[in-house]
């Protein structure tokens, strides 16, 4: 076995595989069956290199004095030369040629191999003539590859263009380099990580309306329950107690002409919202700090229906064409909501994740499609869900209350519509005109800046608003109902009553939600919160915890008490606007404690009654 020549932790110069050139490294370990020496350079790096591919450092050192040895006296003559003021003109030449040489030397970068796999891609690149015509501190060497290594140290290498072409050519870097494209690469897989939990955690977890299987449900118990309504309306005794209902023919539920007037109606006003009339603004800042801009002209749209309307009333139209075919146009508007639901929930499948609404996010297609997928669905600058809040179903519920006044006059051979009739007719104007004009403050409602669009709103909006909020209107048409004077004043007043508190207190947190510091607004005391918004605990906010649902509750009864007290049926509304109230209310309370924590908290003990005070 023969005797190994380099001890170890001797620092000696090992030559890189495959190349003629020489690194400073440390004898770590010797393997005496395979006779290789594990060698560790100055980057940590650890090979095994044969005991030929290993020198002393003395070698390196007696070739680098004998090059440095010359160098010195060059640089002190040239030196000496350059202090002469006799000194000839051609020497004066000589030296500024070669202070052009030093200034270009400094300009070419002088890299330390480092270790790095550059040098390596040198040595395969360069031919032997090559190496043989490198200059050692401005001097030509012409001794052999192997003797050109010991002094690889100081070598000058070549500008940073063919450093940078090599590079590009072997996706090699020096060892900083890829340290920090490491580090970029940890970085970007943070963010990565990071990115994928937001989504995650963006994932609607807590479900309402009874998860899956209740929101399954309700797709076909919202449709039955307002044919059921209709059909009610339509017997001469609309009890609860008379049960099966006799069904009409399916035939008899469906007319294309219907469905022609109803796809009408929503055109016509698509195209009233899309008149350049009415001042835009922004809507609340969504999840991504971007505002919509949003086209109020709700009340023009109102306006132009208004002399459309009596424009046909002019050419001897028969209006009440609405209360003769009311089911059809009930299943017209039922249909359309569905398919319109369902080219929803397609087109918000391609919708970015900060898009999607956060109630209907939560990864089931049946809650998705109920709730609403995407938060603001919009065709260019046609805002679908804006639209359809105020626009088809709120205006045709005045439509149609219109069209039952004339069919209650018409069938009872009546010169003027009941007393009855024109206080339900009134009264709604009232609550369709108010929302019109004020509609502006939809924006910060949580159907606009919560709830996605889907067949809860679709469904709602084009069907539930104007078919069962006008019951009252259909029930009496066929069961009218006598009412005094003072019986009448006292529900104006109730109405009254119930109309300001809902005004007001909506007022109050549209103006405050918009601008805090105004001065009207001074009086207001809010509890602040980590969100920047504060609490009022003043005003109608500091009586109940939503002042304006006691508002609709108290209008609602309202609307239903010129129905008389004969049958339950015109209170539906009354119970069901109680009921979604009262869900809504849950909702907010919930929604509200996550967002504002304990700030919430010391709301709630501040003004402890939700809707009715002193009662719940």
């Amino acid at each position: 076995m023969p005797n190994r020549r380099f001890a170890d932790g001797e620092v000696v110069m090992g030559r890189w595989p495959g190349s003629v050139l020489y690194y400073e490294v440390q004898v770590t370990s010797y393997d005496d069956v395979s006779h290789l020496y594990t060698v560790k350079y100055k980057d940590g790096t650890e090979l095994a290199l044969k005991e030929s591919d290993i020198r002393s450092q003395s070698s390196f050192k007696h070739r680098k004095s004998q090059s440095s040895s010359s160098s010195p006296s060059r640089r002190s003559t040239s030196r000496s030369r350059s202090r002469s003021p006799g000194r000839p003109a051609k020497g004066r030449r000589r030296s500024s040629s070669q202070s052009r040489e030093h200034k270009d030397d400094k300009k070419k970068t002088i890299q330390e191999t480092n270790l790095a796999l550059l040098v390596l891609v040198f040595s395969f690149n360069q031919k032997p003539s090559e190496n043989n015509t490198r200059r050692y501190n401005g001097e030509p060497d012409s001794t052999e590859r192997n003797e050109t290594s010991c002094v690889i140290l100081e070598q000058k290498l070549k500008p940073d263009l063919e450093i940078e072409r090599v590079l590009e050519q072997y996706s090699l870097h020096p060892r900083k380099e890829e340290k920090k494209k490491e580090e970029r690469h940890s970085e970007k897989k943070f963010f990565e990580t990071i990115k994928t939990i937001e989504k995650a955690s963006s994932k609607t977890k807590e479900l309402e309306f009874g998860g899956r299987i209740g929101t399954f449900m309700l797709i076909f118990f919202l449709p039955a329950t307002v044919l059921y309504l209709l059909l009610m309306c339509k017997q001469d005794d609309p009890s609860l107690m008379n049960f099966p209902l006799p069904l009409p023919a399916l035939e008899s539920l469906w007319e294309a002409r219907v469905f022609g007037v109803f796809l009408l109606w929503f055109f016509l006003q698509a195209l009233f919202y899309l008149l350049p009339i009415g001042k835009v603004v922004e809507g609340l800042p969504l999840s991504n700090g971007r505002k919509l801009q949003y086209r109020i002209n709700g009340f023009y749209a109102f306006i132009l229906t208004a002399v459309a309307i009596g424009a046909l009333l002019y050419f001897q139209f028969e209006l009440h064409y609405l209360y003769d075919h009311f089911m059809q146009f009930a299943v017209s508007a039922a249909a359309f909501s569905m398919a319109l639901s369902i080219f929803l929930y397609i087109r918000s499948l391609k919708a970015p994740e900060e898009e999607l609404a956060p109630g209907g996010n939560s990864g089931y297609f049946v809650y998705d499609f109920f709730t609403g997928h995407e938060l603001n669905p919009r065709i260019g600058s046609f805002d679908l869900k804006y639209f359809c809040e105020l626009r088809p179903g709120l205006i045709g519920w005045v439509v149609i209350n219109l069209a039952m006044l004339l069919a209650e006059m018409k069938i009872h051979n009546q010169s003027m519509p009941s007393l009855s009739m024109i206080l339900v007719n009134s009264f709604q104007l009232l609550y369709v005109v108010d929302a019109l004009w004020n509609e502006e403050a939809i924006l910060t409602t949580m159907d606009i800046t919560h709830d996605g669009f889907g067949f809860m709103l679709a469904f709602g909006d084009l069907v539930w608003v104007p078919f069962v909020y006008s019951l009252q209107a259909f029930y009496l048409v066929g069961h009218p109902t006598a009412v005094s004077w003072p019986v009448a004043a006292a529900i104006i007043i109730l109405n009254c009553i119930g109309y300001y508190i809902f005004r007001s207190a909506n007022s109050q947190k549209n103006n405050f939600r918009r601008n805090p510091a105004d001065p009207k607004l001074a009086y207001l005391k809010f509890i602040p919160t980590a969100t920047g918004k504060g609490l009022l605990v003043t005003g109608w906010w500091g009586f109940v915890r939503h002042p304006n649902y006691l508002g609709d509750i108290i209008m609602a009864l309202a609307w239903s008490l010129p129905c008389g007290f004969n049958h339950i049926l015109p209170y539906f509304y009354v119970i069901y606007f109680i009921c979604l109230l009262v869900h809504r209310e849950a909702r907010d309370e919930h929604h509200c404690k996550q967002k504002y924590g304990v700030a919430w908290e010391r709301y709630c003990q501040r003004v402890p009654y939700r809707i009715f005070p002193y009662i719940y």
